[in-house]
């Protein structure tokens, strides 16, 4: 059995990050597990389950966000919470024991319940509608926040005096507290309620907890999970991604245990649990760039290390041609201030001869107001270099299609394309004509996407996913910028010839080739035992294999 620990925290805290379905998410879902166990659904490598460390009330929501709602999973809250109940149930506000009084007024976005004029309660809902919190006051003062679980139960309340948390309480699905997590990080377990369930379904025991109170709740998630890896086979093998949250907890736990630690990012900060990695049996980093740092520590000289990448391409061809425009793709997230400014004059100065042309600055940042700011900078960098400010501006999409001989209007050059998740950056992608990626590290999601899509890339340094001159180039001057994007857009036979060479490159990074390269990492931890063969491995979630054996 292979076991995935992934990091779906939210800051500080053993808690996920589900929010209100009128918030814009600030961050992608996505990352190396949630890839990595997509591939193992569809594909029959080998038995496989998460292993749940973080409290999540909406994780079945989460799970159908990401394509995965049948994956088998273990939670440590729901063993600490003693429940049961798998499936999702049905659970309305109105179901709730409101006050006879209570009158409920429906906004747009939420619906508050007022009780003698004042302010009682607001419900939240979730993305798919599902009620998520209740928000309770007392004296025009948050006083309590309750969290319900999307099988239909309070799960969590929060209490508040004076606008401060003082504690978490969990609740098992009968509405009996089990724990309380004080703001100091202490935490006490119910003395009347003190057991939590341990082992598979089919194998369940109930345990007494240790102790009546514990320093941290990382002490109560060490001891349930520790008597949960007590049920596990000595065979078995752990995929935790790196995150300094947990990396401590599993270096103790899993000491004596097969495990594959995954780095994903900038998700472990440099220097950060080096040692924990050091005693793993391979570490496996989702880029070139990140494989040769990890390689430069001197701790992880002896560690088995390997590159695969958490994406896979997949032949879609995008719908850039059927535009009257031609789209630049800017990430500028990344990059430095002085880059920013040489590229837009770059830019500018190309787009005066070739109308056609849209530069769409891409962000991840969905933060309010980062676009306006975003553009404010912009059009002060065009004014300055003599170009009219009014090329940056906010554009709907008939707008942004406007040649120049359309009219006496200037048109809108330079729009801002925020993406945070998986979905809206393809959207995007498939736009383009062309990725111009000027950050010292490339966006590797926006290069697999282009490498699929088949559109050329111009970056600062070479990747596994651009073969300089075929269908790419290398851009270490701005000053050239201009020749490069001319080179694509003002031939439509070098763009072909790269957009066939991105084709022929995407056939190297399959599922199939993550696939085997999985196979390779679980047999070269297991010894060669061959274990992870696919002939051998157990198909989850049913279905049909497509060609070769991959479920695409």
């Amino acid at each position: 059995m292979l076991y995935f620990i992934p990091a779906w925290y939210s800051g500080d805290g053993w808690r996920e990050d589900e929010q209100c379905w009128y918030r814009r998410r600030t961050r992608t879902e996505t990352d190396d597990t949630v890839k990595q166990i997509q591939l193992f659904q569809r594909n029959p490598i080998c038995p496989y389950r998460i292993l749940l460390l973080s409290h999540a009330p909406n994780f079945r929501h989460f799970l159908h966000r990401q394509g995965t709602f049948r994956v088998p999973y273990w939670s440590v809250f729901d063993a600490i919470q003693e429940v049961r109940r798998r499936k999702q149930a049905l659970f309305s506000f109105r179901d709730l024991a409101w006050p006879g009084d209570v009158e409920f007024l429906y906004t747009p976005f939420t619906i508050l319940a007022r009780r003698a004029g004042e302010r009682y309660a607001s419900v939240e809902f979730g993305e798919y509608g599902n009620l998520i919190r209740v928000d309770l006051y007392r004296d025009g003062a948050l006083s309590r926040q309750n969290l319900y679980d999307d099988r239909g139960f309070l799960s969590c309340t929060c209490v508040y005096e004076s606008g401060e948390r003082v504690y978490d309480q969990y609740m098992t699905d009968k509405g009996v507290w089990k724990l309380r997590h004080f703001a100091d990080g202490s935490v006490r377990v119910n003395p009347e309620s003190c057991r939590y369930l341990t082992g598979a379904p089919e194998a369940e025991a109930r345990l007494p907890f240790r102790k009546t109170a514990y320093a941290s709740m990382e002490e109560v998630v060490g001891e349930v999970l520790e008597a949960f890896l007590r049920t596990t086979g000595r065979e078995d093998l752990f995929c935790a991604a790196a995150h300094p949250r947990h990396l401590p907890l599993l270096d103790r736990l899993l000491a004596d245990r097969r495990r594959v630690y995954s780095v994903f990012g900038n998700r472990l900060p440099p220097g950060c649990g080096r040692e924990a990695l050091s005693r793993g049996d391979c570490l496996v980093a989702d880029s070139e760039e990140t494989l040769e740092t990890l390689s430069r520590e001197a701790c992880l000289a002896s560690v088995e290390k390997r590159h695969i990448p958490p994406y896979d391409t997949r032949i879609e061809p995008g719908i850039s041609q059927q535009l009257r425009v031609q789209k630049i793709l800017l990430p500028v997230d990344h990059l430095p201030g002085k880059t920013l400014e040489a590229a837009v004059r770059a830019m500018a100065a190309y787009l005066r001869g070739n109308g056609k042309a849209r530069v769409c600055l891409f962000t991840r940042n969905a933060a309010l107001g980062w676009e306006d700011e975003l553009l404010a900078r912009v059009r002060e960098l065009l004014e300055r270099s003599g170009y009219p400010p009014e090329w940056a501006g906010k554009a709907a999409r008939r707008d942004a299609e406007v040649l120049p001989d359309a009219g006496d209007r200037i048109p809108v050059m330079f729009t801002v394309e925020q993406c945070v998740d998986e979905l809206s950056v393809n959207k995007c992608v498939r736009e383009q004509r062309l990725l111009v990626d000027l950050a010292d590290r490339p966006d590797l999601f926006l290069q697999i996407l282009c490498v699929g899509v088949g559109i050329p890339q111009i970056v600062r340094t070479a990747t596994e996913y651009l073969r300089p001159g075929e269908n790419g180039r290398i851009n270490r001057e701005i000053s050239r910028l201009g020749e490069d994007l001319a080179y694509y857009l003002d031939s439509l036979r070098n763009w072909n010839q790269a957009a066939i060479r991105s084709y022929e490159l995407g056939e190297t990074h399959t599922a199939q080739n993550l696939i085997d390269l999985w196979k390779e990492v679980i047999d070269h931890v297991e010894g060669g035992t061959g274990a992870a063969a696919g002939e051998d491995g157990l198909q989850q979630d049913g279905g049909d294999l497509g060609a070769g054996g991959v479920v695409l």
